[in-house]
Protein backbone atom coordinates (compact mmCIF):
# COMPACT_ATOMS: atom_id res chain seq x y z
CA UNK A 1 0.00 0.00 0.00
CA UNK A 2 1.08 3.57 -0.63
CA UNK A 3 0.12 5.94 2.17
CA UNK A 4 0.61 9.68 2.28
CA UNK A 5 0.65 11.49 5.62
CA UNK A 6 0.12 15.25 5.49
CA UNK A 7 1.45 17.05 8.56
CA UNK A 8 4.54 16.08 10.56
CA UNK A 9 3.35 16.99 14.02
CA UNK A 10 3.20 14.30 16.68
CA UNK A 11 0.00 12.77 15.22
CA UNK A 12 1.22 12.67 11.63
CA UNK A 13 4.76 11.56 12.37
CA UNK A 14 3.75 8.77 14.73
CA UNK A 15 1.30 7.43 12.14
CA UNK A 16 3.88 7.72 9.36
CA UNK A 17 6.44 5.74 11.33
CA UNK A 18 3.88 3.14 12.43
CA UNK A 19 2.69 2.50 8.88
CA UNK A 20 6.14 2.72 7.23
CA UNK A 21 7.11 -0.55 8.89
CA UNK A 22 5.04 -2.45 6.29
CA UNK A 23 4.02 0.11 3.65
CA UNK A 24 5.41 2.82 1.43
CA UNK A 25 4.82 6.10 3.27
CA UNK A 26 5.40 9.62 1.99
CA UNK A 27 5.13 12.36 4.60
CA UNK A 28 4.27 15.89 3.48
CA UNK A 29 4.95 19.07 5.42
CA UNK A 30 5.54 22.77 4.76
CA UNK A 31 8.45 22.96 7.22
CA UNK A 32 11.75 22.31 5.43
CA UNK A 33 13.57 21.61 8.70
CA UNK A 34 11.09 18.89 9.66
CA UNK A 35 11.38 17.33 6.21
CA UNK A 36 15.18 17.29 6.40
CA UNK A 37 15.17 15.79 9.90
CA UNK A 38 12.79 12.97 8.95
CA UNK A 39 14.77 12.16 5.81
CA UNK A 40 17.90 12.09 7.99
CA UNK A 41 16.04 9.68 10.31
CA UNK A 42 15.87 12.12 13.20
CA UNK A 43 12.72 13.08 15.04
CA UNK A 44 11.69 16.75 14.93
CA UNK A 45 9.71 16.30 18.16
CA UNK A 46 10.69 14.88 21.54
CA UNK A 47 9.39 11.32 21.72
CA UNK A 48 11.57 8.40 22.81
CA UNK A 49 9.93 5.76 20.63
CA UNK A 50 9.89 8.00 17.56
CA UNK A 51 13.58 8.72 18.01
CA UNK A 52 14.33 5.01 18.36
CA UNK A 53 12.27 3.84 15.40
CA UNK A 54 13.55 6.54 13.06
CA UNK A 55 17.17 5.85 13.96
CA UNK A 56 17.17 2.09 14.34
CA UNK A 57 14.26 0.48 12.46
CA UNK A 58 13.79 -0.31 8.78
CA UNK A 59 11.16 2.12 7.51
CA UNK A 60 9.94 2.80 3.97
CA UNK A 61 9.52 6.50 4.72
CA UNK A 62 10.39 9.67 2.83
CA UNK A 63 9.38 13.27 3.46
CA UNK A 64 8.66 16.04 0.96
CA UNK A 65 6.94 19.40 0.59
CA UNK A 66 5.30 18.42 -2.72
CA UNK A 67 1.76 17.24 -1.99
CA UNK A 68 0.74 16.76 -5.62
CA UNK A 69 3.71 14.53 -6.39
CA UNK A 70 3.26 12.58 -3.19
CA UNK A 71 -0.40 11.65 -3.73
CA UNK A 72 0.13 10.04 -7.15
CA UNK A 73 -1.08 6.42 -6.86
CA UNK A 74 -1.81 6.82 -3.15
CA UNK A 75 -4.24 4.34 -1.60
CA UNK A 76 -4.72 6.34 1.60
CA UNK A 77 -4.00 9.94 2.53
CA UNK A 78 -3.90 10.77 6.23
CA UNK A 79 -4.60 14.40 7.05
CA UNK A 80 -2.91 15.47 10.29
CA UNK A 81 -2.64 19.22 9.81
CA UNK A 82 -3.33 21.70 12.64
CA UNK A 83 -6.96 22.43 13.53
CA UNK A 84 -6.59 24.93 16.32
CA UNK A 85 -9.63 26.26 18.14
CA UNK A 86 -10.50 29.78 16.94
CA UNK A 87 -12.03 31.76 19.84
CA UNK A 88 -13.39 34.40 17.45
CA UNK A 89 -15.29 31.88 15.35
CA UNK A 90 -16.01 29.62 18.37
CA UNK A 91 -15.01 26.59 16.27
CA UNK A 92 -11.97 24.70 15.08
CA UNK A 93 -10.08 26.32 12.22
CA UNK A 94 -10.34 23.50 9.67
CA UNK A 95 -9.06 25.40 6.64
CA UNK A 96 -5.88 23.34 6.24
CA UNK A 97 -7.80 20.07 6.68
CA UNK A 98 -10.39 21.11 4.11
CA UNK A 99 -7.81 22.36 1.60
CA UNK A 100 -5.78 19.15 1.73
CA UNK A 101 -8.89 16.98 1.43
CA UNK A 102 -10.10 18.90 -1.63
CA UNK A 103 -6.67 18.81 -3.27
CA UNK A 104 -6.28 15.07 -2.75
CA UNK A 105 -9.70 14.08 -4.05
CA UNK A 106 -9.40 16.41 -7.05
CA UNK A 107 -6.24 14.60 -8.15
CA UNK A 108 -6.75 11.12 -6.69
CA UNK A 109 -10.51 10.52 -6.39
CA UNK A 110 -10.08 6.83 -5.58
CA UNK A 111 -7.87 7.42 -2.53
CA UNK A 112 -9.44 7.31 0.91
CA UNK A 113 -8.78 10.51 2.83
CA UNK A 114 -8.47 9.70 6.53
CA UNK A 115 -8.73 12.78 8.71
CA UNK A 116 -6.87 12.52 12.00
CA UNK A 117 -6.90 16.23 12.82
CA UNK A 118 -9.57 16.93 15.43
CA UNK A 119 -12.64 18.48 13.81
CA UNK A 120 -16.16 19.56 14.82
CA UNK A 121 -18.92 16.99 15.00
CA UNK A 122 -20.57 16.75 11.59
CA UNK A 123 -17.59 18.05 9.63
CA UNK A 124 -16.90 14.94 7.55
CA UNK A 125 -20.54 14.73 6.47
CA UNK A 126 -20.37 18.38 5.43
CA UNK A 127 -17.16 17.82 3.44
CA UNK A 128 -18.61 14.76 1.72
CA UNK A 129 -21.59 16.81 0.55
CA UNK A 130 -19.50 19.79 -0.54
CA UNK A 131 -16.91 17.74 -2.44
CA UNK A 132 -19.33 15.13 -3.73
CA UNK A 133 -17.30 12.16 -2.50
CA UNK A 134 -17.73 9.56 0.22
CA UNK A 135 -13.98 8.80 0.19
CA UNK A 136 -13.50 10.68 3.45
CA UNK A 137 -13.29 9.10 6.90
CA UNK A 138 -12.46 10.32 10.38
CA UNK A 139 -10.12 8.27 12.56
CA UNK A 140 -9.66 9.80 16.03
CA UNK A 141 -6.33 9.76 17.82
CA UNK A 142 -5.89 9.09 21.53
CA UNK A 143 -2.22 9.94 21.98
CA UNK A 144 -0.18 11.40 24.83
CA UNK A 145 2.43 14.07 24.28
CA UNK A 146 5.89 12.53 24.30
CA UNK A 147 4.46 9.00 23.91
CA UNK A 148 2.69 9.35 20.56
CA UNK A 149 4.33 6.41 18.82
CA UNK A 150 4.10 4.25 21.93
CA UNK A 151 0.36 4.86 22.05
CA UNK A 152 0.04 3.94 18.38
CA UNK A 153 2.05 0.79 18.96
CA UNK A 154 -0.15 -0.07 21.98
CA UNK A 155 -3.54 1.44 21.09
CA UNK A 156 -6.43 1.37 23.55
CA UNK A 157 -8.82 1.07 20.58
CA UNK A 158 -8.97 1.77 16.85
CA UNK A 159 -12.02 3.71 15.72
CA UNK A 160 -12.79 4.57 12.10
CA UNK A 161 -15.69 6.82 11.19
CA UNK A 162 -16.71 5.00 8.04
CA UNK A 163 -18.20 1.58 7.33
CA UNK A 164 -16.69 0.98 3.89
CA UNK A 165 -14.27 -1.73 2.84
CA UNK A 166 -11.36 0.77 2.44
CA UNK A 167 -12.01 1.90 6.00
CA UNK A 168 -11.67 -1.68 7.20
CA UNK A 169 -8.44 -2.09 5.23
CA UNK A 170 -7.07 1.06 6.82
CA UNK A 171 -7.90 -0.20 10.31
CA UNK A 172 -6.08 -3.43 9.49
CA UNK A 173 -3.01 -1.43 8.45
CA UNK A 174 -2.96 0.35 11.80
CA UNK A 175 -3.28 -2.98 13.58
CA UNK A 176 -0.56 -4.50 11.40
CA UNK A 177 1.94 -1.87 12.57
CA UNK A 178 0.97 -2.11 16.24
CA UNK A 179 2.76 -4.30 18.76
CA UNK A 180 -0.45 -4.88 20.69
CA UNK A 181 -2.71 -7.12 18.63
CA UNK A 182 -5.75 -7.68 20.83
CA UNK A 183 -7.14 -4.23 20.10
CA UNK A 184 -10.87 -3.38 19.99
CA UNK A 185 -11.92 -2.23 16.51
CA UNK A 186 -14.98 -0.03 16.14
CA UNK A 187 -16.47 1.20 12.87
CA UNK A 188 -18.98 4.00 13.26
CA UNK A 189 -20.58 6.72 11.23
CA UNK A 190 -18.44 9.83 10.78
CA UNK A 191 -20.21 12.15 13.22
CA UNK A 192 -20.19 9.49 15.92
CA UNK A 193 -16.41 9.07 15.54
CA UNK A 194 -15.94 12.84 15.78
CA UNK A 195 -18.06 12.89 18.93
CA UNK A 196 -16.08 10.01 20.45
CA UNK A 197 -12.89 12.06 20.15
CA UNK A 198 -14.36 15.19 21.73
CA UNK A 199 -16.23 13.40 24.52
CA UNK A 200 -13.17 11.26 25.38
CA UNK A 201 -10.93 14.27 25.84
CA UNK A 202 -13.62 16.21 27.66
CA UNK A 203 -14.03 13.35 30.14
CA UNK A 204 -10.28 13.42 30.78
CA UNK A 205 -10.45 17.19 31.25
CA UNK A 206 -13.33 16.65 33.70
CA UNK A 207 -11.25 14.18 35.71
CA UNK A 208 -8.35 16.63 35.85
CA UNK A 209 -10.71 19.39 36.93
CA UNK A 210 -12.29 17.17 39.59
CA UNK A 211 -9.05 16.28 41.36
CA UNK A 212 -7.83 19.85 41.03
CA UNK A 213 -10.98 21.13 42.76
CA UNK A 214 -10.51 18.51 45.45
CA UNK A 215 -6.94 19.76 45.89
CA UNK A 216 -8.07 23.41 46.04
CA UNK A 217 -10.57 22.47 48.77
CA UNK A 218 -7.87 20.70 50.78
CA UNK A 219 -5.47 23.63 50.40
CA UNK A 220 -8.12 26.13 51.51
CA UNK A 221 -8.91 24.01 54.57
CA UNK A 222 -5.31 23.25 55.52
CA UNK A 223 -5.81 19.53 54.85
CA UNK A 224 -3.50 16.91 53.35
CA UNK A 225 -4.72 16.59 49.79
CA UNK A 226 -2.77 13.43 49.10
CA UNK A 227 -4.48 11.56 51.93
CA UNK A 228 -7.90 12.53 50.62
CA UNK A 229 -7.09 11.57 47.03
CA UNK A 230 -5.64 8.21 48.09
CA UNK A 231 -8.78 7.42 50.07
CA UNK A 232 -11.13 8.48 47.28
CA UNK A 233 -9.12 6.56 44.68
CA UNK A 234 -9.35 3.27 46.56
CA UNK A 235 -12.90 2.96 45.29
CA UNK A 236 -12.47 0.66 42.25
CA UNK A 237 -15.13 2.62 40.39
CA UNK A 238 -12.85 5.68 40.63
CA UNK A 239 -9.34 4.17 40.61
CA UNK A 240 -5.94 5.71 41.27
CA UNK A 241 -5.12 6.67 37.69
CA UNK A 242 -5.04 10.21 36.31
CA UNK A 243 -5.56 11.68 39.77
CA UNK A 244 -2.44 13.79 40.30
CA UNK A 245 -3.32 17.47 40.88
CA UNK A 246 -1.89 20.06 38.51
CA UNK A 247 -2.18 23.69 37.52
CA UNK A 248 -5.04 22.75 35.19
CA UNK A 249 -5.44 20.83 31.98
CA UNK A 250 -3.56 22.12 28.96
CA UNK A 251 -1.56 21.03 25.93
CA UNK A 252 -2.56 20.20 22.35
CA UNK A 253 -5.96 18.64 22.88
CA UNK A 254 -7.87 19.14 26.10
CA UNK A 255 -8.33 22.93 26.05
CA UNK A 256 -9.45 23.14 22.44
CA UNK A 257 -11.52 19.94 22.49
CA UNK A 258 -13.56 20.97 25.52
CA UNK A 259 -14.27 24.38 23.97
CA UNK A 260 -15.16 22.80 20.63
CA UNK A 261 -17.55 20.37 22.30
CA UNK A 262 -19.10 23.30 24.14
CA UNK A 263 -19.59 25.05 20.77
CA UNK A 264 -21.24 21.92 19.37
CA UNK A 265 -23.69 22.14 22.28
CA UNK A 266 -24.83 25.63 21.24
CA UNK A 267 -28.40 24.45 20.61
CA UNK A 268 -28.47 21.70 23.24
CA UNK A 269 -29.02 22.22 26.99
CA UNK A 270 -25.91 21.37 29.00
CA UNK A 271 -24.24 22.13 32.33
CA UNK A 272 -21.24 19.83 32.78
CA UNK A 273 -19.21 20.89 29.71
CA UNK A 274 -19.38 24.57 30.62
CA UNK A 275 -18.46 23.74 34.20
CA UNK A 276 -15.31 21.89 33.05
CA UNK A 277 -14.13 24.91 31.07
CA UNK A 278 -14.95 27.26 33.95
CA UNK A 279 -13.25 25.00 36.53
CA UNK A 280 -9.96 25.14 34.65
CA UNK A 281 -10.03 28.94 34.80
CA UNK A 282 -10.99 28.96 38.47
CA UNK A 283 -8.14 26.61 39.38
CA UNK A 284 -5.55 28.94 37.84
CA UNK A 285 -7.10 31.95 39.63
CA UNK A 286 -6.93 30.12 42.97
CA UNK A 287 -3.32 28.99 42.62
CA UNK A 288 -2.10 32.33 41.27
CA UNK A 289 -3.71 34.12 44.22
CA UNK A 290 -1.96 31.72 46.60
CA UNK A 291 1.42 32.46 44.99
CA UNK A 292 0.84 36.22 44.99
CA UNK A 293 -0.17 36.14 48.67
CA UNK A 294 3.38 35.01 49.51
CA UNK A 295 4.63 38.42 48.28
CA UNK A 296 7.55 37.26 46.10
CA UNK A 297 9.71 39.81 44.29
CA UNK A 298 10.66 37.35 41.54
CA UNK A 299 8.70 34.26 40.50
CA UNK A 300 10.51 31.62 38.49
CA UNK A 301 8.58 29.39 36.12
CA UNK A 302 10.35 26.03 35.95
CA UNK A 303 9.54 24.49 32.57
CA UNK A 304 6.67 25.49 30.32
CA UNK A 305 6.26 22.03 28.79
CA UNK A 306 3.16 20.12 29.76
CA UNK A 307 4.91 17.04 31.10
CA UNK A 308 8.22 15.18 31.20
CA UNK A 309 9.30 13.71 27.88
CA UNK A 310 7.48 16.40 25.90
CA UNK A 311 8.70 19.51 24.08
CA UNK A 312 5.24 21.06 23.70
CA UNK A 313 4.73 24.41 25.42
CA UNK A 314 1.53 25.30 23.57
CA UNK A 315 -1.33 26.15 25.96
CA UNK A 316 0.50 24.57 28.90
CA UNK A 317 -1.38 25.20 32.12
CA UNK A 318 1.49 26.96 33.85
CA UNK A 319 1.21 29.78 31.33
CA UNK A 320 -2.16 30.67 32.82
CA UNK A 321 -0.55 30.93 36.26
CA UNK A 322 2.28 32.99 34.80
CA UNK A 323 -0.03 35.51 33.13
CA UNK A 324 -2.04 36.04 36.30
CA UNK A 325 1.12 36.65 38.35
CA UNK A 326 2.46 39.11 35.78
CA UNK A 327 -0.85 40.97 35.89
CA UNK A 328 -0.02 41.76 39.54
CA UNK A 329 3.21 43.42 38.33
CA UNK A 330 5.42 40.73 39.85
CA UNK A 331 8.62 39.99 37.92
CA UNK A 332 8.58 36.56 36.27
CA UNK A 333 11.56 34.66 34.84
CA UNK A 334 11.38 31.40 32.90
CA UNK A 335 13.63 28.35 32.73
CA UNK A 336 12.76 26.33 29.63
CA UNK A 337 15.55 24.59 27.64
CA UNK A 338 13.35 23.96 24.58
CA UNK A 339 12.90 27.69 23.96
CA UNK A 340 15.33 29.41 21.59
CA UNK A 341 14.05 32.92 22.29
CA UNK A 342 15.51 35.23 24.96
CA UNK A 343 12.03 36.20 26.21
CA UNK A 344 8.66 34.51 26.50
CA UNK A 345 5.63 36.83 26.48
CA UNK A 346 7.83 39.58 27.83
CA UNK A 347 9.50 37.51 30.56
CA UNK A 348 13.21 36.78 30.55
CA UNK A 349 14.24 33.24 29.62
CA UNK A 350 17.11 32.21 31.91
CA UNK A 351 19.25 29.43 30.45
CA UNK A 352 21.53 28.86 33.45
CA UNK A 353 19.63 26.68 35.93
CA UNK A 354 21.76 27.68 38.90
CA UNK A 355 21.24 31.37 38.11
CA UNK A 356 17.50 30.76 37.73
CA UNK A 357 17.26 29.03 41.11
CA UNK A 358 19.26 31.75 42.81
CA UNK A 359 17.20 34.63 41.42
CA UNK A 360 13.70 33.24 41.99
CA UNK A 361 12.01 33.76 45.38
CA UNK A 362 9.36 31.17 44.45
CA UNK A 363 9.82 28.49 41.79
CA UNK A 364 6.54 27.44 40.19
CA UNK A 365 6.67 23.88 38.82
CA UNK A 366 3.67 22.01 37.44
CA UNK A 367 5.67 18.79 37.66
CA UNK A 368 8.72 18.00 39.78
CA UNK A 369 12.01 16.41 38.89
CA UNK A 370 15.49 16.12 40.36
CA UNK A 371 16.72 19.44 38.96
CA UNK A 372 15.04 21.46 41.69
CA UNK A 373 15.11 19.18 44.75
CA UNK A 374 17.99 21.21 46.19
CA UNK A 375 15.72 24.27 46.39
CA UNK A 376 12.59 22.43 47.57
CA UNK A 377 11.76 25.13 50.10
CA UNK A 378 11.29 27.58 47.22
CA UNK A 379 9.19 25.31 45.06
CA UNK A 380 5.44 25.79 44.61
CA UNK A 381 3.84 22.73 43.02
CA UNK A 382 0.73 20.58 43.31
CA UNK A 383 2.52 17.46 42.04
CA UNK A 384 1.65 15.00 44.82
CA UNK A 385 2.35 11.66 43.15
CA UNK A 386 5.29 12.36 40.80
CA UNK A 387 3.46 11.34 37.63
CA UNK A 388 1.44 12.94 34.85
Amino acid sequence: MKIVVVGLGYVGLSNAVLLAQHNEVVAVDLDADRIDLVNARRSPIEDAELEDYLANRTLNLTATADLQAAIVDADFVIVATPSNYDPKENFFDTRSVDAVTRAVLASSPDALVVIKSTIPVGHVDKLRQQIGSDHIAFCPEFLREGRALYDNLHPSRIIVGARTEPARVFADLLLQGALKKNVPLLFTDASEAEAIKLFSNTYLAMRVAYFNELDSYAMAGGMNSRQIIEGVSLDPRIGDHYNNPSFGYGGYCLPKDTKQLLANYSQVPQNIIQAIVDANRTRKDFLADDIVSRKPNVVGIYRLVMKSGSDNVRQSSVQGIMKRIKAKEIKVIVYEPVLQESTFFGSEVVRDLADFKARADIIVANRLNGDIVDVATKVFTRDLFGND
